[in-house]
C-alpha cells in the first residue's frame, strides 16, 4: 500500500464554498446537488431556543445509543454505513419514534428545509422522497454526538465509498454516480474546534484502493493528504452545513465549554434526473 501512496499524488479539485447568514436558499442547495458549488455554510439558520431544545431532547431520548463503529460518541436513529438494506431499513423503522422525539412539538428545521426543497424540485419536474425498500423507508435525519479527543473528532473520509458499495438492494446506490450531498444541522457545538475541514480532493476508486478504504471511505492518512490544501468551516450552534460528500472531509478536535458536538445528519442526491433520494 505504501508504494501506491508514494506513486499517486492526490489530484487537487478546487473548493467552491458559499456562506450566508439567516436565510436558506433552495437554489444554493440545488447548486450543491448539481456540483456547481462544493459547500454551503448557513450561519444562524435556526434559533438558539430550537437548538437547545433539540439538544435536551437528544440527551434524554429513549433511543440514545453508544456508537460501536470506532468513533466515540452517541446517536439516535439509523445509519446505512456498512449495513445491508434489510438491516438498515429495519433499524430506520424501529428508530422513527426516537427521531421524531428529537423535535417534540418544535417546528422541525430539518423537515422545513426538505419541504421547501421538495416544492422547488417538484416545480422542476423532480421528485424528492425518502429512500425505501420492501423492509421500510429511511428517516429524515439521525442525531450524532462526538466525545472523542485528539487531532480529529472524526478522521478524514469521504461519503461516496459506502454508497458505491451499498449493493443492488439499495436504490440509493445510484446516487454514488452523481453528488452524494451531506447535510448537517448543528444544535450544539464545543467552544473551540469541531470545525468541518474540507480538503481540495475528490478521490477516485483508484485513490480509495491506494488508501485501503474502497468500501468504507475511512480514514485517509495524514501522509496522503499532506500536500492537499484544505479549508475549515467554523460552525456554531444554529448553523447548517451542506457539502459534496465526495470531497475528503473531517472534523477537527474539540475542547472548551463541555458541550457536545451534536449534529443532525442526512444524505441526499440524484438517483435519476427526475428523482432525488434522501436517507441517513
Amino acid at each position: 500500500m505504501g508504494t501506491n501512496q508514494a506513486s499517486q499524488a492526490p489530484a487537487i479539485s478546487p473548493l467552491v464554498i458559499r456562506e450566508r447568514t439567516g436565510s436558506i436558499s433552495t437554489a444554493d442547495i440545488i447548486s450543491v446537488l448539481k456540483g456547481e458549488i462544493t459547500a454551503l455554510h448557513i450561519k444562524q439558520a435556526f434559533s438558539t431556543e430550537i437548538a437547545e431544545e433539540i439538544t435536551a431532547n437528544f440527551i434524554r431520548n429513549p433511543g440514545l445509543q453508544e456508537r460501536n463503529d470506532g468513533v466515540p460518541g452517541q446517536y439516535v436513529g439509523a445509519s446505512h454505513y456498512r449495513k445491508d438494506a434489510a438491516t438498515y431499513f429495519a433499524e430506520a423503522e424501529t428508530s422513527r419514534p426516537d427521531v421524531d422525539a428529537l423535535f417534540g412539538n418544535l417546528v422541525d428545521p430539518v423537515r422545513g428545509l426538505f419541504d421547501a426543497l421538495k416544492r422547488e424540485l417538484h416545480d422542476q419536474g423532480i421528485e424528492l422522497r425518502l429512500a425505501r425498500s420492501e423492509h421500510g423507508q429511511a428517516n429524515i435525519c439521525r442525531a450524532v454526538s462526538w466525545s472523542g479527543g485528539g487531532t480529529y473528532a472524526l478522521e478524514p473520509h469521504d461519503d461516496v465509498a459506502q454508497v458505491l458499495c451499498a449493493g443492488d438492494e439499495y436504490e440509493l446506490a445510484a446516487v454514488a454516480n452523481n453528488i452524494v450531498a451531506a447535510l448537517n444541522f448543528y444544535p450544539s457545538m464545543a467552544e473551540q474546534g469541531g470545525n468541518l475541514r474540507l480538503w481540495s480532493h475528490k478521490p477516485t476508486v483508484a485513490d480509495r484502493k491506494s488508501q485501503g478504504v474502497e468500501t468504507t471511505g475511512y480514514p485517509y492518512s495524514a501522509t496522503y493528504l499532506e500536500t492537499v490544501p484544505c479549508r475549515d468551516l467554523q460552525l456554531r450552534a444554529g448553523d447548517i452545513g451542506l457539502i459534496d460528500g465526495g470531497f475528503v472531509h473531517g472534523v477537527t478536535g474539540q475542547s472548551g465549554n463541555g458541550k457536545p458536538r451534536l449534529v443532525l445528519n442526512s444524505f441526499f442526491g440524484f438517483a435519476r434526473p427526475d428523482l432525488v433520494l434522501l436517507w441517513t
